[in-house]
């Protein structure tokens, strides 16, 4: 019998991948508002506990740059043409984390670039946790089916909240209350229990 993946992770096992957070992108996203500000909060998360974050940018001189919210100046942003992040630039990246096992995703388009994202990181045998909080679409149909194609390849789907407890695993872990601090407050609503998936009405 295969071995049961538990998608357990670790601080310095894993990274947190932005995914194409632009200002271009504003007027179009559903909730995007609520997506940068939990986003924001994986960020700050990672810097506190010293994880690795990579980011990306599609067609940056057409769609913008990473939005103000998302103090990335501290990263080396790749920018890119193809959907997924996987571009030979990140992978060159990612291959000087040691131990690298876990890939823990934020951003847009669920349907486009993140799926992609997911597909090739589950195809390099990473395991790849997608925060459903903090990732969405222009339409919250496409976005919740792409959950379920996600999760049905192999992705764990996960909350901002969880994912970053997991990750501290004890009360006694050094940064624990920083990270306390930054989840102190429940997290916004993105509309992931608000919405049928047929016609897009509210419920």
């Amino acid at each position: 019998m295969a071995a049961c993946r538990l998608g357990k992770v670790g601080v310095k096992t894993s990274a947190l991948f932005l995914c194409d957070m632009q200002e271009k992108f504003r007027p179009t996203i559903k909730y995007y508002p609520q997506i940068i500000q939990v986003a924001s909060r994986m960020l700050n998360a990672a810097n506190v506990m010293d994880m690795a974050v990579v980011a990306t940018e599609q067609y940056p001189k057409g769609l913008g740059p990473t939005v103000s919210e998302l103090d990335v100046s501290q990263l080396k942003v790749f920018p890119k043409t193809k959907f997924s992040m996987m571009i030979p630039e990140v992978q060159e990246q990612i291959s000087k984390i040691p131990d690298l096992k876990s890939i823990i995703l934020c951003g847009l388009e669920t349907q486009v670039c993140i799926q992609q994202t997911v597909l090739d990181l589950l195809e390099r045998n990473f395991d790849v946790h997608v925060i459903v909080d903090a990732v969405s679409s222009r339409s919250m149909v496409d976005r919740m089916y792409a959950f379920q194609r996600m999760k049905d390849a192999g992705a764990f789907l996960t909350t901002s909240e969880s994912m970053l407890l997991m990750l501290c695993n004890d009360a006694s872990h050094p940064k624990f209350k920083a990270v306390q601090k930054i989840i102190w407050d429940e997290a916004p609503d993105s509309g992931l229990l608000t919405h049928r998936i047929i016609g897009e009405t509210s419920v």
